[in-house]
């Protein structure tokens, strides 16, 4: 991996040799590079994948767009925040897991009064999913369910009697994305993490609570009908975001825009 964005001493090529910072970063140092900002208030970042064709998954995933790197990158997100935000959909597709607690990450989280691994944040309007996986039942932290007050009473009910703490945050059948955010942070969990998939990030984006960013762009295209990392319907303006940081390797790229 190589620093591309912004420039430093080691970003610079002083000529001859391997390019400049081209080798494998540690996770911790990895954590370094993508450390949420300082302050009180919540953050909320994205981590997406996407073809140089737009496609934000192959066959219905994503894995075939994915490489070493941006799963060590995936990982490192994952190590630093409080809670990973993901809908349901994804949940389904991607057979989902706990988020598991990592030696390497252990004294970060600790000195940040972390828990061992972060919460995973499941959001569903029709709560259809299979409360026995190991997701619900598995995590080393519990998996909390996130949905609006007009969600089916049997699907709570189910939830509740299997034990997953059901979490209110919208008055209609789905989420409100800013009630979401809120309702986490009086929770402590103020670093926040989206996985998606399209249809959360496009809600995210449409209510402007995204805060970051973190974009992997793959050197493949793929053609076809896939969806974009983002979904629903369009703006009225288009938001505008600030390129943060670019890192390379094998001709990915690993971006991180941050809201204007």
């Amino acid at each position: 991996m190589r620093r591309l964005f912004p420039v430093t001493d080691e970003t610079a090529d002083r000529g001859g040799g391997p390019p400049p910072g081209d080798r494998e970063w540690d996770p911790v140092e990895i954590a370094g590079a993508y450390a949420y900002p300082e302050g009180p208030g919540p953050w909320l970042r994205a981590n997406m994948v996407s073809s140089l064709d737009g496609a934000a998954q192959h066959e219905g995933r994503s894995e075939a767009l994915s490489c070493k790197a941006d799963m060590r990158i995936f990982g490192a997100l994952r190590g630093i925040a409080d809670a990973v935000v993901v809908g349901a959909e994804t949940v389904r597709k991607e057979d989902y897991r706990p988020a598991r607690a990592r030696q390497v990450f252990a004294p970060l989280r600790a000195a940040r009064g972390q828990g061992p691994a972060p919460v995973i944040a499941v959001v569903s309007a029709s709560l259809d999913l299979d409360f026995g996986r190991p997701l619900f039942t598995e995590a080393p932290v519990p998996t909390l369910l996130l949905t609006g007050a007009g969600a089916p009473a049997d699907r709570i009910a189910a939830a509740e009697a299997a034990g997953v703490e059901v979490v209110v945050a919208g008055q209609a059948v789905g989420v409100d994305p800013r009630r979401m955010v809120t309702e986490l942070a009086e929770r402590g969990l103020t670093r926040l993490l989206t996985e998606g998939g399209p249809r959360l990030l496009g809600q995210l984006v449409a209510a402007d609570v995204l805060d970051e960013l973190c974009l992997t762009l793959a050197p493949v295209l793929t053609a076809g009908d896939a969806q974009r990392i983002g979904g629903g319907p369009s703006m009225d303006v288009p938001k505008r975001f600030t390129l943060a940081s670019v890192i390379e390797e094998a001709g990915f790229l690993f971006t991180r825009y941050r809201r204007t």
